[in-house]
């Protein structure tokens, strides 16, 4: 409840208050909130195969993934949200995955190891898909699992997903990646959580 608005600053009125992801409800974090913090939500058998985990666990928001840098220091960024062995990165309104400069991404410790980075998609030296590469990197250092939450309606963000997933050279790593589509996952949720994103998001299974 207490995870600032990341663009609250400019989102919204001045003042004294600091905004919270779920005062608008409208960013990709309000709307991993609303959904895994949905009152037994892992009770439903579906929701636990689709994701692969256990009945009691419990999501955290904006956890720090520590993925190793060469110099070894840790990367100080966030993952959108861990359910025990799983990171989850959620877009939904969003344009991209980001871009970087290939020498940032030359300072991640096992780049090299795990990415094909001549292959990766770039235009000249800036390599498109960032976030992705990161976690990636971030589930390979953890030795979890990674999904990325995104729009069925956004087709260029699942054919970014796939350009990045096809440069991955682990293929052990590979298998423990996976897309899913908001709409998929509604299709296991609990029917009032259904019937709210439909109304608010425009989500439907």
């Amino acid at each position: 409840m207490q995870k600032p608005h990341t663009t609250g600053k400019n989102a919204f009125p001045r003042g004294d208050y600091s905004w919270r992801e779920l005062d608008s409800s409208v960013s990709s974090d309000a709307l991993l909130m609303n959904i895994f913090c949905f009152p037994g939500l892992f009770a439903e058998i579906a929701v636990r195969s689709l994701l692969n985990v256990e009945p009691h666990v419990i999501p955290e928001f904006g956890v720090k993934a520590r993925v190793p840098l060469a110099n070894g220091r840790f990367d100080r960024t966030e993952v959108d949200m861990r359910l025990g062995h799983l990171l989850v990165e959620a877009k939904l309104t969003e344009a991209d995955f980001q871009r970087k400069d290939l020498s940032v991404l030359s300072t991640y410790r096992d780049f090299g190891s795990v990415f094909d980075f001549e292959s990766l998609p770039r235009a000249g030296k800036t390599c498109a898909g960032y976030q992705l590469i990161r976690n990636v990197l971030a589930a390979h250092a953890n030795h979890s699992a990674f999904c990325v939450m995104l729009d069925a309606r956004r087709p260029d963000l699942r054919e970014a997903w796939y350009r990045v997933m096809r440069c991955v050279t682990d293929y052990e790593l590979r298998v423990r990646c996976q897309m899913l589509t908001w709409q998929e996952l509604s299709a296991v949720l609990p029917r009032r959580l259904q019937s709210f994103l439909g109304e608010k998001y425009g989500i439907v299974a």
